[in-house]
């Protein structure tokens, strides 16, 4: 990780006056290099500094969530390679709410765009999606922005500290009421009948 800080950060700093918009298309391209998210932000909090990286960052991460909208929509392909990718991690049951979402964009092995899909599912255009997103990422990117350098130095135990608080938080801000369908729950078992 303090490897790909290191070519970020020289690379990045080599750019000079352009080096927000090479910052803000490097979270463009950021997955199809691998890099995650907390990565790129604290590249962003040493050499912006906390105000403007966790704004170059929440711009580039709100510009990522609108491109991966456009994309959901218009490629059925991807679309449904993400569908089965929520399937299979979260289920088809699964609602969060944009404070749980915010939450789980903090941990950073949770996939970005499978949180976006969650945005995706409830809220009911592309405008109230946008603004969930902005919303959604501002946890993210100011939290690795300005507490990033001070991260890499907390201890095991700080660690998972802060992991059992974000999961206590996660489960206080959930949705308070599951919706079952009338057919789902009359749904008859496999080899009973009921004639």
């Amino acid at each position: 990780m303090d490897e790909t800080m290191t070519v970020l950060f020289v690379f990045i700093e080599s750019t000079g006056i352009l080096a927000p918009i090479v910052f803000i298309c490097l979270h463009l391209i950021r997955p199809f290099l691998f890099v995650p998210v907390p990565v790129v932000c604290i590249v962003g909090g040493i050499l912006f500094g906390s105000v403007f990286g966790t704004l170059y960052s929440l711009l580039g991460l709100t510009i990522l969530s609108v491109i991966f909208y456009v994309l959901y929509k218009r490629v059925p392909k991807l679309s449904s390679k993400i569908n089965q990718l929520k399937q299979k991690w979260l289920g088809n049951k699964v609602n969060f709410t944009m404070g749980q979402i915010s939450i789980l964009r903090l941990i950073p092995f949770i996939n970005f765009h499978l949180l976006s899909l969650c945005i995706i599912d409830v809220t009911r255009n592309f405008r109230q999606y946008t603004k969930g997103s902005f919303y959604t990422n501002i946890p993210v990117a100011l939290f690795y922005t300005v507490f990033g350098q001070f991260i890499r130095e907390f201890s095991t135990m700080m660690i998972i500290v802060i992991l059992l608080s974000l999961t206590l938080l996660f489960y206080l801000l959930r949705e308070k009421q599951v919706i079952i369908k009338w057919h789902e729950f009359f749904k008859p078992k496999a080899g009973r009948s009921y004639y």
